[in-house]
């Protein structure tokens, strides 16, 4: 099994596996949260040992998954589940975009400077679009959840956020090109 599609089923295996016992169960919540809480976590330690260094972006991820997903069995109540996207990608957006404002770090720059090399201007766009991608997801998260039944907001997690995202980082291509070193 090559590396790529190894990392392709830690990032998304989690949330199948959710989508799947989420339906499977008739829609049951408390069902569908400790299979993705254990898969989460299984997936940190399949990344570690892959890359031998511990990965930060899943790591919080899972952190956020367990935390929320805890709270929302031990309340009973699915709100903390669906605040879980918001959160983190507010976090994530802070990160990006309090990192290059006070600590003069561009986190984006520092978590995949492996992957590609831009020029200084380059990675300081590349950040602030997705910042303000992370904030664009987490406002719909909100909308979705407030205003949708649950299947529905299940199903924007699953087919709406991969599509958006991979169609966000397809109009990056580019911008990234024009400022490759």
């Amino acid at each position: 099994m090559n590396k790529s599609f190894l990392k392709f089923i830690t990032d998304f295996g989690p949330l199948l596996i959710f989508f799947t016992i989420y339906y499977k169960s008739g829609k049951d919540l408390s069902a569908a949260i400790p299979p993705l809480i254990i898969a989460t976590i299984v997936a940190v330690v399949i990344i570690y040992l892959i890359e031998k260094k511990i990965p930060y972006i899943p790591l919080i991820g899972g952190i956020v998954i367990s935390l929320f997903g805890g709270l929302t069995l031990y309340f009973d109540n699915p709100v903390f589940l669906y605040m879980k996207p918001t959160i983190i990608n507010i976090i994530f957006a802070l990160t990006l975009l309090i990192g290059k404002t006070l600590f003069d770090k561009n986190f984006l720059e520092f978590f995949f400077k492996a992957a590609f090399q831009l020029d200084e201007l380059g990675w300081s766009k590349l950040n602030n679009r997705w910042a303000y991608f992370f904030i664009f997801l987490a406002i719909l998260n909100e909308i979705i959840w407030r205003t949708q039944p649950e299947a529905t907001w299940v199903n924007f997690k699953v087919w709406g956020v991969l599509p958006l995202t991979f169609i966000f980082t397809a109009l990056q291509l580019p911008m990234i090109n024009k400022h490759k070193i």
